[in-house]
C-alpha cells in the first residue's frame, strides 16, 4: 500500500480569525473577541461554582437571583454587568474579581 503525502496548508487560529473576521482592531474582529471573552467569563464562573460544590439553584439563592439567571450567565457571560459579576464572585463564591485593562 502506498500513501500519497501531499502538503497540507495549515493555518493558525489567529490566521483563521484574520481571514474570517478581519485583523485585530477591525470592528468585526473586536466584536468576536468581546463575544469570546463573555463566553470565557461564563465558563470561569461555572468552573468556580462547581469547585465550590454549589448547584446553580444554590448559587442563585445566595445572591437572590433565579437559577435561570445563573444558567444564562454561565452560557453567555457577555451580558453581565460588573455589579452582578462582583456579587456572584464575592458574595456567592467567596472569591475576588480582578480586572486587567490593556491599552
Amino acid at each position: 500500500m502506498q500513501l500519497n503525502h501531499q502538503a497540507v496548508d495549515t493555518k493558525s487560529w489567529t490566521e483563521i480569525k484574520d481571514d474570517v473576521y478581519g485583523k485585530t482592531g477591525t470592528e468585526r474582529r473586536d466584536e468576536l473577541e468581546r463575544d469570546v471573552s463573555g463566553f470565557r467569563i461564563g465558563l470561569l464562573l461555572k468552573k468556580a461554582r462547581e469547585e465550590k460544590n454549589l448547584t446553580q439553584s444554590q448559587l442563585a439563592t445566595i445572591i437572590d437571583k433565579k437559577r435561570e439567571f445563573i444558567s444564562r450567565v454561565e452560557n453567555d457571560g457577555s451580558n453581565l454587568n460588573l455589579r452582578t459579576l462582583y456579587e456572584i464572585v464575592e458574595k456567592g463564591l467567596g472569591g475576588k474579581v480582578r480586572i486587567l485593562i490593556d491599552l
